[in-house]
């Protein structure tokens, strides 16, 4: 649920990463994102969104509405890593 993790985040802003589930109920990823990246106090956080559409255009869609970047479902653990780890450093 988008609205719960933006609730979270907002109780909790020291967080370093977000890995964002883009098909959630009642708020999606999309929404959330935005929210967090339009607010100052968070949209410096990296999101990454992790989806089962794993088409061009949403890949790009994700990018357009704020997250850092993108892997798609089923995820590798290597790949996922890699990812953390270069925005963490």
């Amino acid at each position: 649920n988008g609205r719960v993790a933006i609730e979270v985040l907002n109780d909790n802003v020291d967080i370093d990463i977000i890995l964002m589930d883009i098909m959630m109920p009642v708020m999606d990823g999309y929404e959330a994102t935005k929210i967090i990246k339009a607010n100052l106090k968070t949209k410096h956080i990296p999101v990454i969104a992790v989806t089962a559409k794993a088409m061009e255009h949403d890949k790009q869609k994700t990018l357009d509405v704020g997250c850092d970047d993108f892997i798609s479902k089923p995820l590798k653990m290597d790949i996922l890593l890699g990812i953390v780890k270069s925005w963490l450093e």
